[in-house]
């Protein structure tokens, strides 16, 4: 049973991988500012969760006044990530935003261990040594605009701590919260964050054509609403620092979308370090594919 919930727990989050690798193409085609395009991403994903979650039949849990907090706190730092992910993937290359968000895992890592003072394992270290390695070729032909655009990379790097502050407050409301619930909390906080810092940093929010509320839709759909809630649903039964290492696999995916849909051509070098994130996945599932998951939904 617990391996049959472990599966489970890899096949959503390799769901979820797949549905967020199309964050940075889905931005582009927006053709809005990023803050504005992060906000109607999570605003549209919340009107569609909360009619489902209030008239599905779904048992809504009574849920405490700490978990509401934890869960604004969650969706602000969600909204710091996303927005600032954004930022840098409209003024700077994919492939820099790319390197210096890679971030996360190790900082999800050391986090842990700050915080639980449980040192996560070799496997995990040795599995993101090498997904680093592999980032950086992916990236080795941008490395000469790295640097280049400091706010942007500064917006990039920003974004990774954001999200792993998100998936450490994630992991630890999945102990007491369901997926859609917890979801829908902080997709809402989310939200509230960003429609403020738009109206103090007045930066508009029209939507300029059909094709921008299209892609603003396919952000909504599936990068929020299926790719998170697959990775919300992970979170309860594989740690944060497992889950961090294997978005990496991200990366390689929206280059390979990049190169289907607007013929972009990978080198054999980037080819390479798309292969050693998927080999640093592949060492950190093999490793924890055998523990034992809690009894969250």
């Amino acid at each position: 049973m617990a391996n049959g919930r472990t599966a489970k727990a890899y096949l959503a989050l390799a769901v979820g991988v797949i549905s967020i690798a199309w964050s940075a193409i889905f931005v582009r085609w927006t053709h809005m500012p990023g803050i504005a395009s992060a906000f109607y991403r999570v605003l549209f994903a919340s009107i569609a969760l909360w009619p489902f979650l209030l008239f599905s039949g779904t048992k809504l849990p009574r849920v405490r006044l700490s978990t509401f907090g934890l869960a604004a706190l969650g969706g602000a730092f969600f909204a710091g990530d996303v927005g600032l992910y954004n930022i840098a993937v409209l003024h700077t290359s994919a492939g820099s935003a790319t390197f210096l968000s890679i971030s996360t895992p190790l900082l999800v890592g050391l986090l842990t261990w700050g915080i639980t003072r449980q040192v996560p394992s070799r496997h995990f270290w040795m599995a993101l040594a090498i997904a680093i390695a592999g980032a950086f070729l992916i990236v080795a032909a941008d490395a000469r605009v790295l640097g280049s655009r400091p706010t942007a990379d500064l917006a990039a790097v920003l974004s990774s701590i954001c999200f792993a502050l998100y998936l450490l407050a994630t992991e630890r409301l999945r102990k007491s919260c369901n997926t859609i619930t917890l979801l829908a909390l902080s997709t809402t906080a989310s939200a509230a964050v960003l429609l403020v810092f738009a109206a103090s940093a007045r930066i508009s929010l029209a939507v300029p054509s059909l094709s921008s509320l299209a892609a603003l839709a396919g952000l909504a759909l599936v990068c929020q609403l299926t790719g998170y809630f697959c990775l919300t649903y992970a979170l309860g039964h594989l740690p944060a620092t497992v889950t961090s290492l294997i978005l990496l696999a991200t990366a390689p995916l929206t280059a390979v979308f990049a190169l289907l849909i607007f013929a972009e051509r990978m080198t054999f070098i980037q080819i390479l370090g798309g292969g050693l994130v998927l080999l640093g996945v592949w060492i950190i599932t093999g490793a924890d594919r055998n523990r034992a998951p809690s009894s969250c939904t």
